[in-house]
């Protein structure tokens, strides 16, 4: 199940985003007994970089990254760390 949630996030951002540069990781297991943990939601790390978010504030990145994984924010992920930036 985290293989395909990590493909999943991985696939939206993408189409989302056309990224130049994007890692995400499952994090989950260094939060073994947390409260998400024990519902099966996962724990994420996303760096992302793309030309969409030039002069774009973090804020305004990170609720496009939030609305762009939807629904999986509600059912699969419990915390998301953001690391989004526009190329250099």
């Amino acid at each position: 199940m985290t293989m395909e949630r990590v493909a999943r996030i991985d696939t939206l951002l993408r189409d989302a985003f056309a990224p130049t540069h994007l890692l995400v990781k499952d994090q989950s297991h260094l939060h073994a007994g947390h409260a998400g943990a024990q519902d099966g939601l996962g724990h994420f790390h996303v760096k992302i970089v793309s030309e969409q978010f030039r002069n774009t504030n973090r804020v305004k990145i990170h609720q496009a990254i939030y609305a762009t994984l939807g629904e999986m924010m509600r059912t699969d992920i419990h915390a998301l760390a953001i690391d989004a930036s526009a190329p250099d």
